[in-house]
């Protein structure tokens, strides 16, 4: 007798290919299209009737309001800081305001407080629900970090592909102490805030002084980023506490 070809397995889970209960209505995709339409209709009214600032005229507004927009700009900052929502874009733009050390230094104090401020957040949450928001993140940070204290903060930061949400909050969680945290935190972001607002200061006035700044700012940062990077591979990963 010649057997019966086997039959897959249905798996419920997945759904069909064709199911009419997944697939978009025809109003959703209308109202998706009008959407698209509309907004792209938006950009080329507010391209041909509004008038956008040069970054001179920008930076001579902020000049203009003394030390509110600077207060302004570090709170903003230390908000972006505390969240997933990369800072970069937020340095970048404290040289373009700002120019190279204004720009560097209230970037620092923003990035600081924002750090700080995600530490104790962290510490509140807990450890149980700190590993589950950072998701991926969660067991290379908690190795790195567990009982190393300041040269972990400071290597994690320096380290390219980590965030700096994750250091933040891993640090509060998994034990790491306020001293160590602040201090290694303070020392190791300086290097790459100064890259990003030199960026931005020769964006808006591209002379040779903000080239230099640049060169050196970014030189400084790959030789960091390699040492980091080395003294993190020579290192043995210590094993994570497994939760009873």
């Amino acid at each position: 007798m010649n057997a019966e070809p086997a039959v897959p397995e249905f798996d419920p889970s997945s759904g069909l290919p064709d199911d009419p209960a997944k697939a978009p209505s025809l109003w959703e995709n209308y109202l998706r299209n009008g959407l698209l339409i509309a907004v792209f209709l938006l950009m080329v009214w507010l391209a041909f009737n509004v008038h956008l600032p040069s970054i001179e005229e920008i930076r001579s507004r902020v000049d203009g309001t003394s030390w509110s927009a600077r207060f302004g700009f570090i709170i903003l900052y230390a908000l972006v800081a505390i969240t997933p929502i990369p800072i970069s874009v937020m340095a970048i733009c404290g040289g373009l305001l700002f120019g190279v050390f204004q720009g560097t230094a209230f970037s620092l104090i923003g990035v600081l407080l924002g750090s700080w401020a995600a530490y104790w957040l962290a510490r509140a949450l807990g450890r149980a629900t700190v590993r589950k928001l950072m998701g991926k993140h969660a067991v290379r940070i908690e190795q790195r970090l567990e009982s190393r204290g300041l040269l972990a903060v400071f290597m994690l930061r320096l380290m390219p592909g980590i965030p700096y949400w994750p250091v933040n909050y891993g640090s509060g969680a998994f034990g790491v102490s306020q001293r160590d945290y602040l201090v290694a935190s303070a020392l190791s972001v300086i290097p790459g805030q100064l890259s990003l607002v030199a960026i931005g200061s020769f964006i808006a006035v591209p002379n040779v002084f903000n080239g230099v700044v640049i060169g050196i700012s970014w030189i400084m940062v790959g030789v960091l980023t390699i040492w980091a990077y080395l003294r993190w591979r020579r290192q043995p990963v210590p094993a994570t506490p497994v939760a009873s």
